[in-house]
Formats: C-alpha cells, sequence, structure tokens
C-alpha cells in the first residue's frame, strides 16, 4: 500500500472513528449539563498541561483566530472554568488558567472517555494496546513535527 492509498484509508476509518466519539460523548451521553463540549474539553486539556496561557499564546498554539479564542474563553469564564490571571512573567498580557470547577468536569469528562475506550479494548492483547498506542503517539508526532504545533506532554 502506498501512502496515498493509507491517506484514503486512514481518512475513512477518521471519519467513522469521529462520528463514533460524537456518538458517545459524555456531552451526548449524559446529556447537555455537567458535560463539555468539545472545544472546551480541547481547551481546557491544553491548559492543564501547559498552564496559563494568553489568546496570543492559544492562537500560536492551536493556529485558529484570536476570534475563537475570544469567543471560547469568554464562554469558558462564564461557567467558571477558566480564570484571568496575570502573566506569572510579569507580561502586561492576561492568560487563563483552569479553575477547581474546570479541572472537576474535565477530569470526569477525560474518566467518563477512557472509560469507553477501554471498554473497547478490553480483549485487546497487551502487545497490541502497546503498538496501537506507539503508532498512535508516533502518528500524532509526526503531524505535530510537519505544523509546527506540538501537544506538550
Amino acid at each position: 500500500m502506498d501512502p496515498r492509498q493509507a491517506g484514503d484509508c486512514i481518512e475513512r476509518e477518521f471519519l467513522i472513528l469521529t462520528r463514533h466519539m460524537e456518538m458517545t460523548s459524555p456531552r451526548r451521553v449524559r446529556g447537555s449539563g455537567d458535560a463539555l463540549d468539545r472545544s472546551a474539553y480541547v481547551l481546557l486539556s491544553r491548559l492543564e498541561v501547559q498552564g496559563p496561557m494568553s489568546v496570543p499564546d492559544l492562537v500560536e498554539a492551536f493556529g485558529l483566530a484570536p476570534s475563537t479564542f475570544t469567543r471560547q474563553t469568554a464562554a469558558l469564564l462564564r461557567e467558571g472554568l477558566v480564570e484571568r490571571t496575570l502573566d506569572p512573567n510579569g507580561s502586561v498580557a492576561r492568560k487563563f488558567r483552569v479553575t477547581t470547577e474546570g479541572l472537576r468536569r474535565l477530569h470526569a469528562d477525560r474518566e467518563a472517555i477512557a472509560a469507553g475506550l477501554s471498554e473497547v479494548l478490553a480483549d485487546w492483547p497487551a502487545d497490541r494496546l502497546r503498538r496501537f498506542v506507539q503508532d498512535l503517539e508516533q502518528f500524532n508526532t509526526d503531524i505535530e513535527r510537519l505544523t509546527g504545533r506540538p501537544w506538550p506532554r
């Protein structure tokens, strides 16, 4: 199989995987109450691992328009999931930090997602799981290398 054929197959499988993830997301399963939407989940995950970030930091990290993060952070502020904080390095830029409530909801959703994935993987042998995780990590780090936007681990 050449890279183009593999790309076609992977695209189709990602489409199907994305659909499965949408159908079994904590937001859909638990209703709209306490579960995070996808953008909030991704943004809170990044803030959790990287620490406080300003809108320009988020623009650089994700490659999206500032208005996207202005809207997203405003919604997270209203819900009490992030708070504005002064830059610990002394810059005048305000940074966003995940609140205790934001972490609670992020961890609850992450646990629900991991539990669902664990159920799917329950019958996989350990060597296959290890190989799948390694391949997925390599795939993501190659994307990060090409885009210049690494995800902190």
